[in-house]
């Protein structure tokens, strides 16, 4: 079964993260839920997600708020294809879709919106990206798509 690291800065985050692993569920997606926070263990986040391709990872979905530096951090540690969802915080989400949107050239971080609807995206673009490799999955986000 194909596995997504689901990373969050904080347990109140929690129903951010629930809601991408059910959708992830729902494509026969394994996603496992870690909290390291950027800010507070810098050393846990680097090698968390430093070593998500060799604990079996194929995607990283990061989750963050505020100054949202958890889907960079994931990405300049990791070769894996990082999503990053904004957490409704100050002003709303935006400056954390903001922070999330631009990283600098060569460390790129794939943006969603901003909270559940972002939650949910992460894991159907996960799921897109694992079909390319698990037909299991490909059939999965064909018949989700199907049923839209």
């Amino acid at each position: 079964m194909p596995k997504v690291l689901i990373v969050i800065g904080s347990k109140s985050d929690m129903e951010y993260a629930e809601k991408c692993r059910i959708q992830l569920e729902a494509f026969k997606i394994e996603g496992d839920i870690k909290v390291s926070s950027a800010h507070r263990h810098p050393e846990q986040t680097a090698k968390l997600t430093g070593e998500a391709e060799k604990n079996g990872y194929e995607v990283i979905v990061a989750m963050a708020g505020l100054a949202a530096a958890l889907p960079g951090t994931a990405a300049a540690h990791s070769n894996l294809p990082v999503i990053g969802v904004p957490i409704p915080a100050a002003l709303g989400g935006l400056d954390s879709l903001l922070a999330i949107a631009q990283m600098p050239p060569g460390i790129p971080v794939g943006s969603v919106a901003i909270g559940s609807p972002g939650a949910k995206n992460a894991a159907v673009l996960a799921a897109r990206i694992l079909a390319l490799k698990h037909p299991d999955v490909k059939q999965a986000v064909e018949d989700h798509r199907k049923s839209l």
